[in-house]
């Protein structure tokens, strides 16, 4: 979404990243972003919670017309649940299509970007 992001601004167009994979989203160098602590696919909030949903909307609006830097990614102090216990079940690869006895089996993430061409690592650096 970052490179779309960066595109989109290159012709003119404002863009808002919001997004729950802070790492990731760091790594593509987005114009702006907002940060919820929330799980994968649910970066908006729990299904049909509309009211939650349109808070969510404003405040990161707000947070992202104050942002100057580009790159700049703000933490929206939304969380999932106070309890982060959640983030076990939701990490533990037997949630998110990888079926293991061994659990996850995803690569550990690290802090270097890694990208699939020179051209996606220089896009990202623009």
């Amino acid at each position: 979404m970052g490179l779309v992001a960066r595109a989109l601004e290159e012709i003119g167009i404002p863009t808002l990243v919001l997004t729950a994979a802070h790492s990731i989203t760091k790594s593509v160098n987005p114009p702006r972003a907002a940060y919820v602590d929330m799980p994968l696919g649910y970066t908006a909030g729990k299904p049909h919670d509309k009211e939650f949903q349109k808070q969510l909307l404003r405040n990161t609006l707000i947070l992202g017309t104050a942002i100057q830097t580009p790159g700049t990614i703000v933490d929206t102090g939304v969380r999932w649940s106070e309890d982060s216990s959640w983030k076990e079940a939701a990490s533990s690869g037997l949630n998110n299509g990888v079926v293991s006895a061994e659990g996850d089996t995803r690569s550990e993430r690290i802090n270097t970007p890694q990208y699939q061409s020179e051209e996606d690592r220089k896009a990202a650096e623009g």
